[in-house]
């Protein structure tokens, strides 16, 4: 582990002696935060309040009252670009320099704990979040994570990776229960969180909504007790996303520290009631507050901090970012870069008015905007603009594209931006499709048919589909490029910069390519991984599913050879492997070149992806320049998980290494023998049967009960209603429906109302759909407790006896209860004196 930074261990005996300190309802009471940003203080042990806050791309600390999805304005900071962005950079040491600037900030504005980086698994390209994750290879988000935390936790502040885990969808998110084999768990859900603990001990970890195999994440004692404490050796606590918190008595004995955000002292309640009736063990307990109190004592650190923030530099380096981060798909007869005596149509409403970042929870108000039209006429004096399209709800208006075509004809190039409006992809909702809106995709079109030099520009989160992609000369990927992005992409559009970005992520002809297609969003309650290691660039290289374009794809303006490439095994216990080759600027411009080694095992006896990630670096370079680069490869590299030996195991055997541009072009196919570190166990062979590649395409429920070893449980019934029920599931009832609205109504409410946002509106009530009843008790606050809510879910269920035996049950604890609290209190004032 390379953890220079202090962390929760450093913290360890202060917080212990603060515990110890604790009377059992101030223990309880430390289960859950004071508000919606805010750690709960204990003026009496001298005990801060400390406030974490929404990121991961730059600080969003609300200046009003909390709402957590934006509804109510955060103070300014800035917008970097976000994770999709981030990622096709390709270099960690720009993403730890990032982390250091979003560390100042933090200080600047007293938050202990930024809550970020996400690093889910990119599974589809329909989830909403997906702007907001890295990569769909583990080992790519893995170590971005890692060098984020890195950078914010050098400046003295803490960071919450999530969502922990296999949270790659919103459709249902607080309800599903994600059913995937441990193999595939291992390998590409939990890796990347894996890399980013080992690497940097991020202070906290946040767990996901949803389900895995049965549990949920808040009350899974594998996921946050065996593999992130005892294997990985977690030293923070863990926080639940907003409302996560299921059975919370359950989460204290399974590793969860706390809940957020506060609830109002509901869960409290039960924690000191369980405590009292012997239910939950002190001790336990104690585990738990260590780790609360801990980082309490850590954010009281950073409020004594002092930093001057620099906000144009932060500013410079968010335009570098978009600049690396900046993908080239496509640069037929080298239009570009541009020179500034073309004259220059610009095309679409977003080169006036950008789509920079994502929508949702990460909403970053921007201390600045640049917009690339502004940008471009540093450039050039010969500019034309036509809208093309509404930014926000861009509707078929066929006069905006006439017009555009008119300005088109009238210049040398056309430059036609496009992509994603808002409305189409936020957290809390999915994509239905990969497409374009309509408007967009014929404005292309017809400025591709009279213009046969047009450049297109995407502003999108995801891949989305190109029926035109044959028409330009040129496509530029800027996915969401933060506050700076609009010069980035001037500076990129008429060379002032070289574009550098690859893709973190492969972009498919259509979505029914990608294996994972046939079960995605799944069932109400249930979502089957059916496709088990086969995601994103593993399943187009091991099916040869032709994509448009592939992981790792990004072109430049200069060109690279890769010679004398080399291998050396330095090791065969423990594994090591040196690979080295020298890279050269062969062109005629500075450049950078992010150079990607893939492992592919020629002999495995058990069904392996064609090709896994294994190393990447990247170099910068004068023309003419060369440079020597060594990467090295561990165990891990070569390894898979195996089921039987509950451990990482590599087979014996010959190993192609492929030194490539992207993953399909392979510069450099270099071959080692291992002898590798043991025989895979029947057991693996078993959950990974030999006919899995010819079934590929189709994945039989048999073939994932293998994998699984066990048969696919049933999804959970709809009805009768239960506290976990979702709002969206009470439709099936008339007093349901009415329930449903009431509650739709009051939870608006008391997250600020309706917003004239659309995208806003359509996030909140999306919301509310997915959310179960308990999180509606819990978000308000103790205004509708859980008894109250249990007897309305019997009445919906028109079980009236049943209500009142509740209500009854009810009565009879509450006087238990109360002459217990009694005694308690009488002890703990003994306690304080």
């Amino acid at each position: 582990m390379n953890n220079p930074y202090p962390g929760l261990s450093s913290k360890h005996n202060e917080a212990t002696a603060i515990v110890q300190a604790l009377t059992p309802t101030e223990k309880a009471s430390l289960c859950s935060g004071q508000n919606f940003w805010h750690l709960k203080g204990i003026e009496r042990v001298k005990l801060p309040e400390v406030m974490v806050t929404d990121g991961p791309h730059g600080l969003r600390k609300q200046a009003k009252s909390a709402d957590h999805v934006g509804l109510n304005r955060s103070v300014p900071a800035t917008c970097f670009p976000t994770a999709v962005t981030l990622a096709a950079s390709w270099n960690v040491a720009l993403l730890e320099e990032i982390g250091q600037a979003l560390g100042q900030q933090c200080i600047e504005e007293n938050v202990a704990v930024l809550l970020g980086p996400g690093l889910n698994i990119k599974r589809h390209p329909y989830c909403g979040r997906n702007f907001e994750y890295f990569s769909e290879d583990p080992y790519l988000s893995g170590h971005c994570a890692a060098a984020m935390v890195r950078g914010v936790q050098s400046q003295g502040v803490g960071t919450s990776i999530k969502h922990f885990a296999v949270n790659n969808q919103e459709n249902g998110r607080m309800i599903l229960d994600a059913v995937v084999d441990e193999r595939t768990l291992r390998e590409i859900y939990l890796r990347g969180f894996e890399i980013a603990v080992k690497e940097a001990q991020p202070w906290t970890v946040m767990c996901a909504y949803n389900r895995v195999n049965g549990p949920y994440c808040s009350e899974h004692d594998w996921l946050l007790n065996q593999v992130l404490r005892e294997e990985w050796g977690f030293e923070g606590l863990v926080v639940t996303d907003w409302g996560a918190a299921n059975d919370r008595v359950q989460g204290v004995k399974s590793g969860l520290d706390l809940e957020m955000p506060g609830s109002g002292g509901i869960n409290d309640e039960k924690v000191l009631t369980a405590l009292e009736n012997g239910e939950l063990d002190e001790q336990t307990l104690d585990k738990t507050m260590v780790r609360n109190v801990a980082v309490s004592l850590l954010g009281q650190d950073v409020q004594q901090n002092e930093v001057a923030v620099d906000f144009q530099a932060h500013h410079n380096l968010a335009r570098r970012a978009a600049i690396e981060g900046t993908v080239l798909l496509k640069n037929d007869d080298n239009l570009l870069p541009l020179a500034s005596s073309n004259s220059v149509a610009v095309i679409g409403e977003f080169a006036k008015h950008p789509r920079f970042q994502g929508a949702g929870s990460s909403q970053v108000n921007p201390t600045e905007l640049e917009n690339a039209w502004t940008a471009m006429t540093e450039y050039t004096d010969s500019l034309l603009f036509a809208p093309g399209y509404d930014a926000k709800n861009p509707q078929h208006e066929p006069d905006l594209i006439s017009d555009a075509v008119k300005a088109a004809k009238q210049a040398d190039v056309a430059i036609v931006f496009a992509g994603l409006p808002s409305l189409y992809e936020s957290e809390a909702f999915d994509r239905t499709h990969m497409n374009l809106p309509d408007q967009h995709n014929r404005l292309i079109q017809a400025v591709c048919a009279v213009n046969p030099n047009t450049v297109v520009v995407l502003s999108n989160g995801a891949p989305v589909t190109m029926p035109w992609v044959d028409a330009p000369k040129s496509i530029v990927e800027s996915y969401l490029l933060g506050q700076a992005g609009g010069t980035a992409i001037a500076d990129i559009l008429f060379g002032a910069a070289n574009p550098s970005g690859k893709l973190a992520e492969s972009f498919p002809w259509s979505a029914s390519d990608i294996l994972a297609d046939q079960w995605f969003p799944g069932q109400p309650r249930q979502v089957q991984y059916r496709e088990g290691l086969a995601v994103g660039y593993r399943h187009h290289l091991t099916a040869q599913t032709p994509v448009m374009y592939p992981f790792g794809h990004g072109l430049s303006y200069t060109n690279f050879d890769y010679t004398n490439p080399a291998i050396e095994v330095l090791s065969q216990s423990p594994i090591q492997v040196k690979v080295s080759l020298d890279i050269t600027n062969t062109g005629a411009m500075d450049g950078s070149e992010a150079i990607q080694l893939y492992v592919h095992d020629k002999e495995a006896s058990v069904f392996r992806p064609a090709a896994e990630l294994a190393a990447f670096t990247k170099v910068e370079l004068t023309p003419g320049q060369s440079h020597s680069v060594e990467l090295l490869l561990d165990m891990r590299s070569f390894a898979i998980y195996d089921v039987g030996n509950q451990d990482w195991v590599v087979e014996g055997g010959t190993f192609e290494i492929r030194i490539g541009a992207s993953s399909q072009d392979i510069r450099h196919v270099l071959e080692i023998e291992l002898d590798g570190t043991g025989d895979i166990t029947e057991t693996a062979r078993h959950n990974t049967p030999p006919d899995y590649l010819d079934q590929l395409n189709q994945l039989p429920k048999a073939t994932f009960e293998n994998a699984l070893g066990r048969t696919i449980p049933e999804p959970d019934p709809e009805f009768p209603y239960h506290l976990n029920t979702s709002v969206r599931e009470l439709t099936t009832t008339w007093l349901g429906r009415k329930v449903r609205q009431r509650m739709m109504n009051q939870f608006l409410s008391n997250m600020g109302g309706n917003s004239e946002d659309k995208t806003l509106n359509k996030m909140m009530a999306e919301m509310v759909n997915n959310m179960p009843l308990r999180g509606i008790a819990m978000f308000s606050r103790g205004k509708l407790s859980f008894h109250v809510l249990e007897v309305l879910i019997a009445v919906m269920n028109g079980e009236i006896s049943q209500a009142i035996k509740i209500w009854a049950r009810y009565k009879i604890e509450q006087g238990e209860k109360k002459a217990r609290r009694k005694e308690s209190q009488k002890n703990e004032s003994q306690k304080r004196l």
